[in-house]
């Protein structure tokens, strides 16, 4: 057995003993990869999420996913045996276009055609500012030149981007996320990118708020390594990976940075866990 993974394995135990070494109250999930693959759910987590809700214990779905507006978000997850509202779901939509009303911003939006009736309160004309989301089909090159061309405009030139994922996993396979593209634009602007979404601390603390507690109360469970897992845990979250979705045995056990406090096949398996040991 070689030294890192030696090294990974004690690690993990000293992670294990973290996880459950105080009560956990609250959960953060993500859907992609953790809820559902694609349009189909992961077996096991429509009872999990069951099983948080009769057990009374708070939870927020916390997500990403901007190619589809949170209606339909929350349409699909009920349709697969989820039942959640509005108010269980923390998503970077609304969290930006409350940023843009505070703030006067008018933006110039490179985001999903589905997505900009939620932006319909806001004054896009003589953008002062750019909104980057998974634009799917449209990350073009006219668009993403446009994007670059307005923040290069710009007296004060103000970028957001909704989430920074490197991929996901679609129904057909891996698929890249805003955040490669979005770094193309910080590069070629030199302008940093503010994030909306995971993996900003901002987005956490939010979502923990919204639940009424404390970070060390609270665990996230993604197949994210990087952005569910490590920025949680960077914000003092606790932070499971589930090895769906995402998740490359080669690439997240060991991982180069981020030891996670917990690695489960699945959601429901996290839950099982955690509901066992608060008994």
């Amino acid at each position: 057995m070689s030294q890192k993974i030696t090294a990974f394995l004690k690690k993990s135990i000293m992670a294990y003993e973290k996880l459950l070494q105080s009560p956990i109250r609250g959960f953060l999930l993500d859907i992609s990869g953790v809820l559902k693959d694609g349009s189909q759910p992961i077996p096991g987590s429509v009872e999990a999420v069951k099983s948080l809700q009769s057990a009374k214990i708070p939870f927020r779905l916390v997500t990403n996913e901007t190619s589809r507006p949170v209606n339909k978000i929350l349409s699909t997850l009920n349709m697969l045996g989820y039942e959640v509202t509005e108010e269980d779901l923390i998503s970077p939509v609304p969290a930006v276009v409350k940023i843009l009303k505070n703030d006067n911003l008018r933006p110039f939006l490179l985001i999903h055609p589905e997505v900009i009736p939620d932006f319909g309160d806001i004054d896009t004309s003589n953008p002062n500012c750019v909104v980057m989301g998974d634009a799917a089909e449209c990350f073009q090159y006219n668009f993403l030149n446009e994007c670059f061309r307005q923040l290069m405009g710009m007296e004060n030139p103000i970028l957001f981007s909704l989430g920074q994922g490197k991929y996901f996993r679609d129904e057909d396979g891996l698929a890249l996320d805003v955040g490669p593209f979005c770094k193309a634009i910080e590069y070629a602007t030199g302008v940093k990118a503010t994030v909306v979404g995971k993996p900003s601390p901002q987005y956490f603390l939010d979502a923990v708020c919204d639940l009424k507690l404390q970070p060390n109360e609270v665990v996230m469970i993604g197949d994210d390594i990087v952005s569910d897992v490590g920025g949680a845990q960077n914000c003092g979250l606790r932070g499971v990976l589930v090895r769906t979705g995402k998740y490359m045995r080669d690439r997240d056990e060991p991982h180069e940075s981020v030891v996670p406090d917990g690695i489960v096949d699945n959601l429901q398996e996290a839950v099982n866990l955690i509901l066992k040991h608060k008994s």
